[in-house]
Order: structure tokens, then C-alpha cells, then sequence
């Protein structure tokens, strides 16, 4: 198993949305794009993830994007270093700042 898959399935880790330039509207844009940026940051340099909105494993509807408040969960599969995962993360609107983790998604 690849080291870095490993360590971020590992419990819970600090997470960024990466490139939203701290501002809820331009998640809220990534989102009705269906397609988001993650940035771990407690890796070496940071790892930036991204990867196609699952609306159906995410929960958007706990917050308000137009006061920046509450935190809302986003979670989508990708491939990471020849590994199948799904990437989930918990943000806070105020601060685009929260934490996510992946979950290692069988081969079958």
C-alpha cells in the first residue's frame, strides 16, 4: 500500500479548499462545476486533491454560502498514486478550513 494513501486514511487530517481564494462563492463555483480541489496540509508540502462531487455521499445543505456559515461535507472518488480512493472532507464556510480523510475503496 502506498505510504501517503495510507497516512490520509488514517484518521482525520487538516484540509484547505485549495484554490477558492477564501471566498465561499468561488467554492460554491467549484461545486456547481461538480468538480473540487482538497489540499491536505500536514503532508510534505501539502497534497492537493481533486476530484468529481459526489452529491449523493456529500452534504451541502448544512450550510449558507451567501453568510459564510456553517460547514458542509464533500466527498468524491479519485485515484491517488494507483490507488482507488474516496476523498471526504468537512469545511467550514467562514474559513474554507476543516478536516477531511480517504477511505481505500476495494478492487473488486
Amino acid at each position: 500500500m502506498n505510504e501517503l494513501v495510507q497516512k490520509l486514511a488514517e484518521g482525520d487530517h487538516r484540509v484547505v479548499v485549495a484554490r477558492a481564494d477564501g471566498s465561499a462563492r468561488e467554492l460554491k463555483n467549484m461545486i456547481d462545476r461538480d468538480y473540487v480541489l482538497v489540499k491536505f496540509t500536514e503532508t510534505r508540502g501539502g497534497t492537493e486533491l481533486g476530484y468529481r462531487l459526489d452529491k449523493e455521499r456529500s452534504a451541502l445543505d448544512s450550510g449558507n454560502f451567501d453568510e459564510c456559515t456553517g460547514s458542509i461535507t464533500l466527498a468524491g472518488n479519485l485515484n491517488l498514486n494507483y490507488v482507488d480512493v474516496r476523498c471526504v472532507a468537512t469545511v467550514d464556510l467562514a474559513t474554507l478550513e476543516g478536516h477531511g480523510h480517504l477511505e481505500i475503496l476495494d478492487a473488486d
